[in-house]
């Protein structure tokens, strides 16, 4: 009998570990899934509240501009006839711009602050950069719009726009300060602080004997960081660039507090006029027309803005995929199958 209860005693035990095992597993599982169904609707949602904007545009939603006017046009149709045709060639060209132009600048100022804070300053010093650097990164982006009202916009105002400027641009936009050089100055300083975070993190990842060796062969300190930090350290830099471009894409609220406003695209052949156009990136669209919002055309456009939003973002994410696969085979640790 007691060898009985004995066995029976530890198959309870046995099972009941099983279980307990198998609880966060099964958990988890339904997290993932339940996250899937999420993105999925959302995905759905999306599209299907936008396919009319797509049906009546085709192509040309991608290659015609005028959305300023659409939008108008739309918001006074008459119910029973809502417009749907719209070209979002100026947002799509304010996006690519503006979030081009950050992610560059912010590329080189974080890599190159990385570096300093992981090769050049001490620890106690090194610390302290980075943990503002990731306060810096939490900081809501409708203080950085703020910011931007405040002192950028005035800066460009007082260097750059004249009397006879805004003349001479009369006919095309109106120069002010809010622009693609005022949207460009403020996501700089959103996303760099991502950029560097990630990159002192992926430059810490560096086994240290690696930098050891280069100075022993009497490397200097530009050369480690050119022929052995850098190359080993890549995977986490590009990782920290891609997660900063989809900031720089999404970013609505500081964006459209100073961008100026208007689906311009802009003309480089303009020289530096050029960065003082208005632009209306796609997701500044989305708060700017939203008082808009009600009749069905404008409802479309809107969440026809979301869609190319999410589409761009699936488009980042794949190439982040791709591109981290493609470091860590070249470095031979990808997996053969």
């Amino acid at each position: 009998m007691t060898d009985r209860k004995d066995k029976h005693g530890i198959k309870g035990r046995a099972r009941s570990k099983l279980l307990g095992e198998k609880a966060p597993e099964t958990a988890m599982k339904l997290l993932a899934v339940t996250s899937f169904v999420i993105i999925v609707f959302l995905f759905l949602f999306v599209f299907m509240k936008a396919w009319p904007v797509f049906k009546a545009s085709g192509f040309g939603l991608f290659v015609k501009a005028g959305f300023d006017r659409q939008i108008s046009e739309a918001f006074y149709a008459p119910p029973g006839e809502p417009m749907y045709a719209f070209g979002m060639f100026g947002l799509i060209a304010g996006t690519l711009t503006t979030s081009a132009i950050s992610v560059a600048i912010a590329s080189i100022l974080g890599v190159g602050g990385a570096i300093a804070i992981c090769m050049l300053a001490n620890k106690k010093v090194a610390y302290a950069l980075t943990a503002l650097v990731r306060l810096l990164a939490s900081i809501p982006s409708v203080i950085f719009g703020l910011i931007g009202i405040i002192t950028v916009i005035p800066w460009i105002q007082d260097a750059f726009v004249t009397t006879e400027l805004q003349i001479a641009y009369l006919s095309r936009f109106q120069i002010t300060g809010r622009s693609l050089l005022a949207g460009t100055i403020v996501v700089t300083f959103m996303v760099v602080p991502t950029v560097i975070s990630l990159s002192v993190d992926a430059i810490k990842a560096v086994p240290a004997h690696f930098i050891e060796v280069g100075y022993s062969f009497g490397m200097s300190l530009f050369r480690v960081v050119r022929k052995i930090v850098l190359p080993c350290a890549r995977s986490g830099v590009v990782a920290g660039i891609i997660l900063a471009t989809g900031r720089a894409i999404g970013e609505s609220i500081a964006v459209s507090m100073v961008c100026g406003g208007l689906g311009v695209v802009p003309d480089f052949s303009d020289g530096i006029v050029s960065l003082l156009t208005p632009v209306l990136p796609l997701s500044a669209a989305i708060i700017n027309k939203s008082e808009a919002m009600g009749p069905a055309g404008v409802d479309a456009a809107l969440f026809t803005c979301a869609a190319l939003l999410l589409m761009i973002g699936a488009l980042l994410s794949v190439a982040s995929k791709i591109i981290g696969y493609r470091m860590r085979k070249a470095m031979g640790y990808a997996s053969k199958s």
